[in-house]
């Protein structure tokens, strides 16, 4: 298992805006942690997703149990070193690729 990037993303209480589930109304935020190998594809993926931050595209605020919550949007993201695909974790061959993709 080689090194790997560990970008921390606190995301703090705030209000909605136009277009989250509900505008207005404030929301939970939480700390959001993801992975990326230490190598050339990584950091190329880790600049396309500081892009995507920057857009608004990283989080969402959804609905749970009545309480409006900031979850990740649709990028994959890996948020466990291990445990394979299924588990949000490395080794996952095709995650650089799918994430690309996306990007």
């Amino acid at each position: 298992r080689g090194t790997a990037f560990q970008p921390l993303l606190k995301m703090s209480y705030s209000c909605s805006k136009v277009g989250d589930p509900h505008p207005g109304q404030p929301y939970k935020g939480g700390n959001f942690c993801a992975f990326l190998p230490d190598n050339l594809e990584g950091l190329k993926i880790a600049k396309l997703l500081k892009k995507a931050f920057e857009r608004g595209l990283t989080f969402q605020i959804k609905s749970f149990n009545g309480e409006e919550r900031v979850t990740w949007a649709f990028i994959p993201h890996k948020t466990s070193w291990d445990g394979g695909k299924a588990r949000n974790g490395y080794p996952d061959a095709q995650y650089l690729h799918e994430v690309s993709t996306v990007l």
